[in-house]
């Protein structure tokens, strides 16, 4: 297979800072997959008088308040942190494309109404949104990802609209209608795979927003709850003893800060690999 024969995904592996970006997120991936089988302590268990344990032999990244293994916390944290905003962003996506591709293919009063409500709920920053809806619903990591999804799904739903405005009056889509095509088929069969692309990139970029925001509800106490770990959970209970344990909230920050910063550096070397930059000057 030829280099120009691969999926952009893995051709944007090629780029340097794509390639060790790449490896980071698979790394983390895979870790919170195995997390079970990769550490001998049970992130749960309290074993007080192994408490404040600075990393160690036995313990590479210290243990915390409790006694508890950091790096297995950090490890079972990455599957909170990331299933959550993993599965928000997904939900996010996928009402956000419908709501956008429904708003710009029948237009009126429907468009109107979708377009009041999103740039209504544009003009809020996310955390805000975010936090009003889990006071709303509840802490926990079911309130939160409810949360993140309907806090982004402004950015999906004008995506994809603006993507479905553009590709409705291509050449393609008047042939669909002339052979007898139906609303249906043209959107599902037509636009929405032609306008995918640039939203997937979109939701990757927006996922390393999502960790963040997850972290910053679990630092206040709203995310996950204990025993559950969560890195922002775990952030927060560090804060309390950056002089005494200070890497029990060092070692959750830096994890928070490298992934978030390898999804960007992956997602523009994916966004370069699609030309999607080049494909959106054109339209315009």
């Amino acid at each position: 297979m030829t280099a120009l024969a691969l999926p952009a995904p893995m051709r944007a592996l090629r780029h340097p800072a794509g390639g060790l970006a790449g490896g980071w997120l698979v790394a983390v991936i895979a870790a919170a997959v195995l997390a079970p089988v990769l550490s001998p302590w049970a992130y749960d268990v309290q074993a007080l008088k192994d408490a404040y344990q600075p990393p160690s032999a036995l313990h590479w990244l210290g243990t915390d308040e409790f006694g508890r293994d950091l790096l297995t916390r950090l490890v079972y944290g990455a599957r909170t942190s990331l299933s959550v905003s993993g599965i928000a962003i997904l939900l996010s996506v996928l009402c956000g494309m419908v709501l956008g591709a429904a708003a710009a293919w029948f237009g009126g009063w429907f468009d109107r109404a979708v377009t009041t409500v999103v740039d209504l709920t544009w003009s809020f920053p996310e955390i805000l949104i975010a936090l009003i809806l889990v006071a709303i619903i509840g802490p926990g990591t079911t309130g939160t990802m409810i949360a993140i999804a309907v806090a982004y799904l402004a950015q999906f739903t004008r995506l994809t609209r603006a993507q479905i405005m553009t590709l409705k009056g291509e050449t393609f889509i008047e042939a669909a209608r002339s052979l007898g095509a139906g609303n249906a088929h043209i959107l599902l069969r037509h636009l929405l795979p032609n306008a995918l692309a640039p939203v997937l990139v979109s939701a990757m970029l927006a996922t390393g927003d999502a960790i963040i925001l997850e972290a910053t509800l679990g630092f206040f106490g709203l995310g996950a709850q204990p025993p559950v770990p969560s890195w922002g959970g775990m952030m927060s209970a560090g804060s309390a003893l950056v002089f005494k344990a200070p890497w029990i909230i060092l070692f959750p920050g830096l994890v928070v800060a490298v992934t978030v910063v390898a999804i960007n550096l992956y997602g523009d070397a994916l966004i370069a690999e699609l030309d999607i930059r080049g494909r959106m000057r054109a339209a315009a």
